[in-house]
């Protein structure tokens, strides 16, 4: 009989309140914005993002409109294609399918290790369509902005 000491009232109830407080302080927490859901979680987006795409990627560095475009008809990188890079190159393009394309091929710790970059660009990695910039042309620079 000598462990039947009762715990004194006031510890009970002060226990009691104190739970009470912490479960109505985390019932209060504001929810936090983190913000847009990114494209694709692992895939690189550079600071330019899709905005910087559509409006200098795609016409200055894919130029789905020059004669030397993957992306024309017979294109290697257009949607009949088959290739693992398939842009849609229709008049209407959806800009969004594309920048998820072009993300993959994409490298934003070293952008001058990207796939996008470096299977065009002349001497560096074996490309089926051989080479189509130099590393002096204006579309590595447009690229390279991407990344700014």
């Amino acid at each position: 009989m000598g462990s039947d000491r009762q715990r004194p009232l006031g510890a009970s109830l002060a226990s009691r309140f104190a739970l009470l407080v912490g479960l109505l302080g985390l019932a209060g927490c504001p929810t936090v914005d983190l913000g847009d859901t990114p494209t694709d979680i692992g895939l690189c987006n550079p600071p330019g993002g899709l905005d910087y795409f559509q409006n200098r990627i795609w016409p200055e560095y894919v130029r789905p409109g020059n004669a030397n475009s993957c992306t024309k008809a017979g294109g290697c990188h257009n949607e009949a294609g088959g290739n693992a890079l398939a842009f849609d190159s229709s008049a209407n393009p959806d800009f969004a399918a594309n920048y998820r394309q072009a993300q993959v091929f994409l490298n934003c710790g070293t952008p001058n290790a990207s796939l996008l970059l470096t299977k065009p660009l002349a001497g560096i990695e074996p490309h089926g369509g051989s080479d189509i910039f130099l590393a002096s042309d204006a579309a590595v620079t447009t690229f390279n902005g991407w990344f700014e």
